[in-house]
């Protein structure tokens, strides 16, 4: 098969949301209790100060971070963003060095992931040094800018991803673990699922990121606004230091520098090697990646194993049942800490029954012989769930879990014969457009489906003909201007930034640029 090539740049500017799209997203600030402030106060609690100006460079002078471009995120929402995604951008944009509780500090909205300083007897234990080795040490200069020049004494690695670990440079050297000064600490099995991750597929995986979280898109209301997660990747020095300390067992307790940590395995969750630990001496609770403030991934966009929702679901029950009573905040390597133990377990409690639910009602409707896409369609959360603005899809989108879901117990047929042995995307789409009348006539369709707010159904249909002709300039402009709304009306970061019409490789289709 010949890849469709790149297209050259369409040289028009992005055009407004659809009236369509602005009703939607005025329903939307209608339906959701916006005035509901206790994210924002806990988001806000403990500031002690942001970087400023809010920029990380490299050695040569090239920005890997800046989270100023985020500063439009302020008031209400504009009419090409979803209200929803727009209060959790503002949110996830806060930038600077927060008191957890006396003893423990984050660094947020320095890179996707949070850092945290635990203070011991002598120096400071790290956990989740950033992606890139310069945000990590502009987020350890915040920490020693406030706290006081404490060395660095352990690195916890809580999961194998490379927001997890990747900027482990920025905070520790080899010479400084070959010496014994410095433990780095991680649940047993890690380095071998960090190369499995980003060695064996990591070309395609760091291609979609760029697209998943928007690198390549203008920061603005009319691109992008923040992933979910985080507001984007940044692009900097990625290290690693093998471990010196595995974790192995739930219950597994270690002092480091004083501090005595309590450690619950949970892997097979958000990432295939994972951990969460307790501090009892400040009853504090760091979950990883596990309870974050948005619905996560059970197949990220960028792609990855299927996760399991049910053994995720589990491991939370079990958290709950081990540290609940004796939590006072519960923090993660995303987004802002929740205090109290109360709204500590509901927190826990409501992620919980987010993914049991999905899970359960997903294999509730494969039984009954539905498919992934049909089973996105039908299943919808009860109102307690749907209440909680933790449950939302910022980051990941209960339509996609379903089908991820779906996909991990019964593959990718659907045991449609005709479904068995399709021809592949380039053929399948020289097929359709013949079979409808030629381009110009399903560039007829799709102007109707895209003027009656069939967005989905228009896009369809442009994405055949793109990939007949990629060049048809009609059909280039109105498939922009198709992904352009859809991405106007996603509450889903990730959707968002993979709308917006941004180069791309052969995989995804021809490219379609910004207008």
């Amino acid at each position: 098969m010949k890849r469709p090539q790149p297209a050259h740049r369409l040289a028009l500017q992005f055009g407004p949301a659809s009236q369509h799209i602005v009703d939607a997203n005025a329903s939307v600030a209608k339906k959701y209790p916006f005035d509901d402030r206790k994210d924002f106060d806990d988001a806000d609690r403990g500031f002690l100060g942001a970087l400023e100006p809010g920029v990380v460079r490299a050695a040569g002078g090239r920005v890997v971070w800046d989270n100023d471009s985020y500063a439009f995120l302020s008031g209400d929402a504009p009419s090409t963003v979803n209200p929803s995604l727009w209060r959790q951008s503002t949110l996830v944009a806060k930038q600077g060095l927060y008191e957890v509780v006396e003893g423990i500090y984050q660094v947020r909205g320095m890179d996707l992931s949070n850092i945290t300083f635990i203070e011991g007897d002598t120096g400071v234990i790290v956990t989740d040094p950033l992606i890139c080795t310069e945000t990590a040490a502009a987020a350890l200069g915040l920490y020693r800018h406030h706290r006081g020049d404490r060395p660095v004494v352990a690195v916890i690695y809580t999961h194998s991803h490379v927001d997890h670990f990747g900027g482990v440079f920025g905070v520790a050297t080899h010479a400084e673990v070959d010496a014994g000064t410095i433990q780095i600490i991680a649940p047993e099995g890690l380095v071998e699922h960090a190369v499995a991750g980003n060695v064996y597929v990591g070309t395609l995986m760091s291609r979609r990121a760029s697209y998943m979280y928007g690198a390549a898109l203008e920061r603005g209301p009319q691109g992008a606004v923040g992933a979910g997660l985080g507001q984007t990747t940044s692009p900097g020095e990625i290290g690693l230091i093998v471990p010196t300390l595995e974790i192995t067992t739930t219950g597994e307790k270690h002092t480091i520098d004083g501090i005595e940590i309590e450690f619950q395995m949970a892997p097979g969750t958000e990432a295939p090697i994972e951990m969460h630990f307790y501090f009892p001496d400040y009853r504090a609770l760091c979950m990883a990646e596990n309870a974050t403030h948005t619905l996560h991934n059970r197949l990220t966009l960028r792609g990855a194993i299927v996760r399991d929702p049910h053994v995720w679901s589990g491991y939370l029950t079990e958290a709950i049942e081990t540290f609940g009573d004796r939590t006072d905040v519960a923090f993660a390597s995303h987004h802002w800490p929740t205090w109290r133990s109360h709204r500590v377990i509901e927190l826990l409690s409501t992620q919980r029954d987010l993914y049991g639910y999905l899970h359960d009602q997903t294999l509730r409707l494969l039984n009954q012989g539905c498919t992934g896409a049909e089973i996105a369609e039908l299943i919808t959360l009860p109102p307690a769930l749907e209440s909680a603005w933790n449950t939302h899809g910022y980051y990941g989108s209960g339509s996609h879990n379903v089908k991820a879901i779906y996909q991990r117990y019964r593959g990718w047929f659907d045991g449609n014969p005709a479904r068995l042995w399709p021809h592949p995307p380039a053929e399948l789409s020289r097929r359709y457009v013949e079979a409808i009348g030629g381009m110009d006539r399903i560039v007829e369709l799709a102007q109707v489906a895209h003027d009656d707010a069939d967005f989905r159904w228009a896009a369809t249909l442009l994405d055949h003909a793109v990939f007949t002709d990629e060049k048809h300039s009609g059909a280039r402009e109105l498939y922009a201007d198709t992904l352009e709304q859809l991405a106007y009306g996603s509450e889903n970061g990730t959707w968002r930034n993979f709308f917006f019409p941004v180069p791309r490789s052969c995989g995804r289709g021809p490219s379609v640029l910004p207008r």
